[in-house]
């Protein structure tokens, strides 16, 4: 779920995804892998707001989802802390 809007990140907003949750912990370390986290829904890095949706080109985000400063701004006001998150691959 969402829990946490940060707007001192390194990007244009974000939102913090609660995940490796305990459930997700354990599973990896059966698989005997790291389970990652840090994920969020964020803007583009400070500053680079102009690459627009061209960012979209490119796998640069190590996990997290990535949208326009544009984006980010229209989800940062309707999505609140406690909104589900279903992480799919």
């Amino acid at each position: 779920m969402i829990d946490a809007h940060d707007s001192n990140s390194a990007y244009h907003r974000a939102l913090h995804i609660s995940y490796p949750n305990a459930e997700d912990k354990k599973r990896a370390a059966k698989l005997g892998v790291r389970p990652g986290g840090a994920i969020m829904i964020h803007g583009l890095p400070n500053g680079k707001g102009w690459l627009g949706p061209v960012h979209r080109q490119y796998d640069w985000t190590l996990g997290c989802v990535a949208v326009t400063d544009q984006e980010i701004d229209e989800i940062w006001n309707l999505v609140p802390i406690g909104t589900p998150v279903d992480i799919r691959p």
